[in-house]
């Protein structure tokens, strides 16, 4: 059976590790480098980095910072944020990255999931889908969250494994570091509307919301950031109950 995937996420703001709640009320979190560090040694599955200002900014992804990760860790790596062009996501690759994570760039030009897929395999794209629920519909967000489309999100997810995404990353903004448990009916319908990996985000406090998520969704990674960045559930702990759980981990 497909082993589940414990993944640390490093939201990157100035260069400092930082977390909100419902993707409001930032607070620095730690050092990136020294965190992607720990999270090797606790026994995390993967990493995911996204650099939360670089598209309202107009920026690129900090490079110099992902190269300095990439060369202290062994586990899949996946960097997001500021990614416009496949000149950019060769660029993040070179400096380190094993995947690249799109939100706005994808949204408002679909055919790139395309054209990195094409250039680096679909297992490379991740599709990023920052969605919240609206007057009964899960409708998707980007720019950091701060801009509505007219996207919704299963639709998007669907469309977005048909360009050629390998796997979508699908956060929850209701649920986003409340600690109140995954989003589990959007988690649900976008794991049983695509065949690739789904990695659901948003809302973890407690290690039986993850058992949840995948007990009760086809997701096969669960994300999750200031509840493994502030110690409040340390990886071996999680890996250990979830065993307990009979939902296949790597220990």
């Amino acid at each position: 059976m497909l082993k589940k995937r414990i993944i640390p996420c490093l939201d990157i703001k100035n260069g400092r590790t930082v977390k909100g709640i419902n993707f409001l009320d930032i607070r620095d979190a730690g050092d990136p480098v020294e965190l992607a560090k720990r999270y090797v040694d606790e026994g995390a599955d993967e990493l995911v980095f996204l650099d939360i200002t670089a598209t309202l900014e107009n920026r690129k992804t900090l490079k110099e910072l992902v190269t300095k990760i990439a060369s202290e860790i062994n586990i899949p790596f996946t960097v997001g944020g500021g990614i416009n062009t496949l000149e950019d996501a060769k660029a993040i690759i070179d400096s380190g990255a094993d995947k690249i994570s799109l939100n706005s760039a994808a949204i408002l030009r679909p055919e790139l999931i395309s054209e990195i897929a094409l250039e680096y395999g679909n297992q490379c794209v991740v599709l990023a889908v920052d969605t919240k629920f609206i007057k009964n519909e899960w409708i998707v967000f980007r720019s950091g969250g701060t801009i509505i489309t007219d996207l919704k999100a299963t639709e998007w997810a669907q469309k977005g494994a048909e360009l050629g995404a390998g796997e979508i990353l699908l956060t929850s903004m209701n649920n986003d570091g409340t600690k109140n448990g995954f989003a589990l009916d959007i988690s649900k319908a976008v794991s049983e509307a695509v065949t690739i990996p789904v990695i659901a985000s948003g809302g973890a406090g407690t290690m039986e919301h993850f058992a949840e998520v995948f007990n009760l969704t086809k997701a096969t990674g669960a994300l999750a950031a200031s509840v493994f960045h502030f110690g409040q559930i340390p990886i071996p702990d999680l890996k250990q109950y979830l065993k307990t759980q009979n939902i296949p981990v790597r220990l």
